[in-house]
Formats: C-alpha cells, sequence, structure tokens
C-alpha cells in the first residue's frame, strides 16, 4: 500500500537488504530491523514490525509536512530515520527483554537518538509489563521507591565513573519518579546462572538524566534489592549475578 503524503510506497526488502522494511525517497529515508532472535519467533516479529511501520510512516509524513512548508529545510537532502529491535534477554524460558534503538536526522544541531524496551511473553505471545512480578507496583508505594533508590544510586555511581559526577543531581533526575511509567524503560538483565535474570536494567537516552554529550545511561539494580517484593513468579526468574560482561557493554 503506498503512503501518498510522502510520494512512496513500502519496500518489502528482498533477502540482500539488511532492513525489516524501508521507506525511501527525496524526503526521507526509514528503515526498520529487527535481529534474528525476533524473527525466529513469528508473533514477536510480527509485533515489533507492525510497530516499526507506523513508526515510519509517522515521521515520513512529519517530514512531508516539513518540506511542502520549508523545502530549504531539505536542501541538503532527506531526513533519516532508523530503529533497532534486539533481543537483551531471554528469562524463564518465557520472558524476552528487547531493546528498541532509534536513531533520528533532521539536520538539527546533531541527530537524535533514543531507546525504549519491550517485554514479551512468549507464552501468551503479547508485551507484559514487570507488575507480575512484584507483589506490588503502587504509584509511590514501597516497590517503586526501592527501586528508584537503587536506579539513582547506580546512575551516579556510573557518572561517577564517566567523571561527570557534576550532573549527578536532582534536577537531572527530576523527570524519575516512583511510578512504573516514570522511572524508565526497563529490561531483564542476563545472569551468570542459566535462564535467570539478575536484576532490572534501566535504559535512558541522551538528555533523559544527562546533556547530550553524556550519551545513553543504563541503571543497574540487583534482584536481591528488590526480593522483599517479589512474587512466586519474580521469586522463578530471578537468580545469580550480573555478568561483568554484561556490566561493560552497558558503558
Amino acid at each position: 500500500m503506498c503512503f501518498v503524503a510522502a510520494v512512496a510506497c513500502w519496500i518489502l526488502p528482498a533477502a540482500a537488504l539488511a532492513a525489516d522494511a524501508t521507506i525511501k525517497n527525496r524526503t526521507v529515508e526509514a528503515s526498520v530491523f529487527l535481529d534474528d532472535k525476533i524473527k525466529a519467533d513469528a508473533a514477536l516479529a510480527a509485533d515489533c514490525l507492525a510497530e516499526g511501520k507506523k513508526w515510519i510512516d509517522k515521521n515520513a509524513a512529519e517530514a512531508a509536512a516539513s518540506r511542502k512548508e520549508d523545502p530549504q529545510l531539505f536542501r541538503d537532502g532527506g531526513w533519516d530515520f532508523e530503529r533497532k529491535y534486539g533481543v537483551r534477554s531471554v528469562v524463564g524460558d518465557r520472558y524476552v527483554s528487547i531493546i528498541r534503538s532509534d536513531y533520528m536526522d533532521t539536520h538539527g544541531a546533531h541527530p537524535n537518538r533514543d531507546v525504549d524496551t519491550i517485554l514479551w511473553d512468549t507464552t501468551i505471545k503479547k508485551r507484559i509489563s514487570i507488575r507480575p512480578f512484584f507483589t506490588e507496583t503502587a504509584d509511590n508505594g514501597p516497590t517503586m521507591n526501592a527501586m528508584l533508590k537503587a536506579v539513582i544510586a547506580s546512575l551516579n555511581a556510573e557518572k561517577k565513573k564517566r567523571e561527570a559526577t557534576e550532573t549527578a543531581t536532582a534536577e537531572w533526575y527530576k523527570g524519575l519518579e516512583p511510578k512504573l511509567l516514570k522511572i524508565g524503560a526497563v529490561t531483564f538483565a542476563p545472569s551468570t546462572e542459566a535462564g535467570k535474570s539478575s536484576g532490572l536494567t534501566f535504559h535512558y537516552p541522551p538528555y533523559a538524566v544527562g546533556p547530550y554529550v553524556e550519551g545513553e545511561y543504563v541503571a543497574f539494580v540487583p534482584w536481591a534489592t528488590l526480593k522483599p517484593y517479589l512474587t512466586p513468579e519474580g521469586e522463578r526468574i530471578f537468580g545469580g549475578e550480573r555478568a561483568k560482561a554484561d556490566d561493560d557493554d552497558q558503558q
């Protein structure tokens, strides 16, 4: 089906092309990529690809409208967008953590990046939250307050490593709240114990908890910190320690 506003059609690429879906014209080039682990699960792949296509459509429409309003914005070429879906962990033979990374170049001062996450339940073939793994997750409740405290401690430790302690302040963390929808995009961290998770990792794009120059941040909360709040299913899936390689990869 053609996307008329952008004068383009969906391109479902042949095997020689890397992208799993692409729109390309004089105004915009936007692509979605799924890693092989996602492609191996038909339901998960379909879910991610459907979301990715909507994202491409939205950006293509905005680019077309901007070009119509001010063609000079495109004197150096079209805008570029790229979204990648990658599996971070598979826990309990059931729960898949996915990192969704976006790259956006609209010819501003610099390209922008964003990061979000998906938790996928392979048994029910749906996206889920972390609620089933905790006895309560009420806004400003004990679980969320403990989680946020640990997140901030992890961020402060990482900023110390980067010699960026001047931004380890309440002002930069004011967007974080003890609420599921305000604490950050979450994944299950891999563990030294096969099939388990060593805790939760929270992913923040540039500007979220520090200036653009500091890049992305990942906060790690060990499962032992959250042990008092776990449900039986939470107790089943957590265990072991965070591997050093995973810690290094998040820098």
